[in-house]
C-alpha cells in the first residue's frame, strides 16, 4: 500500500509514477475524500468527548440529586445518537478511502522505464546460445521421446493445463528441487514449508487482493477467503504480519518450496506448449525482510543467487530489468532471469527478482525498531529460486545431443545418469 502521507505531500510524483505503469488516476478526488474523512474524524472525536462529559455530568447530577439530571440525560442521549450517525459516516468515508488505496499499485523506482514489456531493458547476457549440427527437437518432443513427462496422463487426472512427471522426468524435477534446497541452506537461508491454503489477509498483505482475487483458486469453507497459494512468496510475505522486528536481527532470509496453483493456463501456441504455462507447477522461492538502508544490497544478493543457480546448470541466459507496466503491482523494481529456449528462438523467465520496498509491509503492518524505538516499515524482497516448469524445458533443449539424448548438468547427477536417453531405464 502506498504511504498516504506521500500522496498528500507529493501528488504529482505519485501520478507520474502511476503513469509509468499506464495508469491515469485522479488524485484530486481522492485528496478531497481524504479531507472529508479527516474532518469527519475530528468531528466524531469532538462528539465522543462531549458525550463523555455529559455522561460524567449526569452521574454527578444523580449523585447530588440535582434536578437537572433528567435534562442532562436527554442531552446525552441526543449526543449519543449524533455520535452513532457520525461514526457511520466516518466508517463509510474510511472504507471509500481504503478501497481507493487498496487499488493502487506500487510506485516504480525512478530508474524503471515507463511503458510495457516492449520497454524491458536487457542488462546482461551470459554465455552463448547452443548451436546444433543436427535437427534439434523442442522440449515437448524430447520429453515425450524420453518418457519424462506424460501430458495425456496429466490431462486425464487433472484436466486441461496439467501434466505428470514420470520415471527420470520425476527424478529430474526432484533433482532440481534438491539442488535449490541444498544451495539455499548452504547460504544460510531458513527453509520453510508453508501451508498450501492461505487466508484472505495473507493475500492482502502480499498485494494480490482485492484486485487479483480472480487469479487464484479459492476454497469454499468455514474460514472466509481461503485460497490455494499461487506462489510461496505469498505465504512468506505474511509470516510476520502485525509484528515489530528488531533491527539487529535484519535482514531475515527465508526460502520455501511449494507447488504453485494458478488459474492461468497453457494453450496450443508455441510459447505455451508443454510445461511452460499451466495450473500447477513447482517453485522454490527466496524471500527477505530488511531495513530500508540495506534494501538495494539485499536485492542484488537475491539476483546473484538466482543467476548462480542458472549458471550452475550450464544454461545460456540473460537478465532484464522490467518496465513499469510489466512489473507486478506490488513491486517497485523487478529483474527477470530468462533462459534461452532454442525452439522459440527467444528467452523465457525462470526467476523474477523483485523489491517491494515498503508496499507489502504497509499492507501487512510489518515494522522494525532499533534499540526499542520504532523506526518504520521494513522492505520486503523476493526471488524465484527457481521455477522448474520452465527450467526443465531449457535444460532439455540446450543440452540435447545428436543421438536424441540429453546431457544432465553435473549438479543433478547425484540423482540421475549423465545422459537421459531412450534406452536409459527409469
Amino acid at each position: 500500500m502506498l504511504d498516504i502521507k506521500t500522496i498528500r505531500e507529493e501528488p504529482d510524483r505519485v501520478q507520474e509514477g502511476l503513469a509509468k505503469r499506464g495508469l491515469t488516476v485522479d488524485l484530486r478526488a481522492f485528496l478531497e475524500l481524504d479531507d472529508a474523512y479527516r474532518t469527519a474524524l475530528t468531528n466524531t472525536e469532538l462528539l465522543r468527548a462531549r458525550r463523555r462529559r455529559l455522561s460524567t455530568n449526569v452521574g454527578t447530577a444523580l449523585a447530588s440529586r440535582d434536578g437537572d439530571a433528567e435534562a442532562l440525560r436527554q442531552q446525552a442521549a441526543e449526543v449519543s445518537d449524533q455520535v452513532a450517525a457520525a461514526e457511520k459516516q466516518l466508517e463509510r468515508l474510511r472504507q471509500q478511502r481504503q478501497d481507493f488505496l487498496d487499488g493502487l499499485p506500487n510506485l516504480p523506482d525512478d530508474g524503471v522505464a515507463a511503458g510495457g514489456k516492449e520497454n524491458n531493458e536487457v542488462v546482461r547476457t551470459v554465455g552463448e546460445p547452443p548451436i546444433f549440427d543436427f535437427p534439434a527437437l523442442d522440449h515437448v518432443e524430447l520429453a515425450e521421446r524420453l518418457k519424462l513427462i506424460d501430458y495425456r496422463l496429466g490431462a486425464k487426472l487433472g484436466g486441461t493445463g496439467f501434466w505428470a512427471y514420470r520415471g527420470d522426468g520425476a527424478l529430474a524435477e526432484w533433482a532440481l528441487l534438491n539442488y535449490f534446497v541444498e544451495t539455499h541452506r548452504r547460504d544460510g537461508y531458513e527453509f520453510i514449508l508453508p501451508p498450501h491454503l492461505l487466508t484472505y489477509d495473507v493475500g492482502y498483505a502480499a498485494g494480490q487482493f482485492p484486485k487479483f482475487v480472480d487469479d487464484v483458486f479459492t476454497i469454499p469453507g468455514e474460514e472466509q477467503g481461503q485460497f490455494l497459494l499461487p506462489t510461496a512468496e505469498t505465504a512468506l510475505a505474511g509470516m510476520h504480519r502485525g509484528e515489530v522486528l528488531q533491527a539487529a536481527g535484519l535482514p531475515l532470509r527465508y526460502f520455501a518450496f511449494s507447488p504453485c496453483y494458478r488459474r492461468e493456463i497453457g494453450g496450443y501456441r508455441t510459447t505455451e506448449r508443454g510445461t511452460l504455462r499451466g495450473h500447477q507447477f513447482h517453485k522454490v522461492e527466496l524471500f527477505a525482510l530488511t531495513a530500508p538502508d540495506d534494501s538495494d544490497d539485499v536485492h542484488a544478493e537475491l539476483l546473484a543467487k538466482a543467476e548462480e543457480l542458472v549458471a550452475g546448470l550450464g544454461l545460456h541466459y540473460r537478465v532484464s530489468r522490467l518496465a513499469a507496466g510489466d512489473t507486478s503491482a506490488a513491486m517497485a523494481v523487478t529483474y527477470d532471469v530468462e533462459v534461452w529456449l532454442p525452439s522459440l528462438g527467444d528467452y523465457v523467465e525462470v526467476s523474477s527478482v523483485s523489491n517491494a520496498r515498503d508496499y507489502q509491509a504497509r499492507r501487512g503492518d510489518i515494522r522494525f525498531q532499533n534499540a526499542g524505538v520504532k523506526a518504520g516499515f521494513v522492505h520486503t524482497l523476493n526471488a524465484s529460486g527457481l521455477a522448474t516448469s520452465r527450467l526443465l524445458p531449457a535444460i532439455l533443449e540446450q543440452h540435447q545431443r545428436a543421438d536424441g539424448g540429453v546431457a544432465v548438468p553435473a549438479v543433478m547427477r547425484r540423482w540421475l545418469p549423465e545422459v537421459l536417453s531412450v534406452e536409459q531405464p527409469s
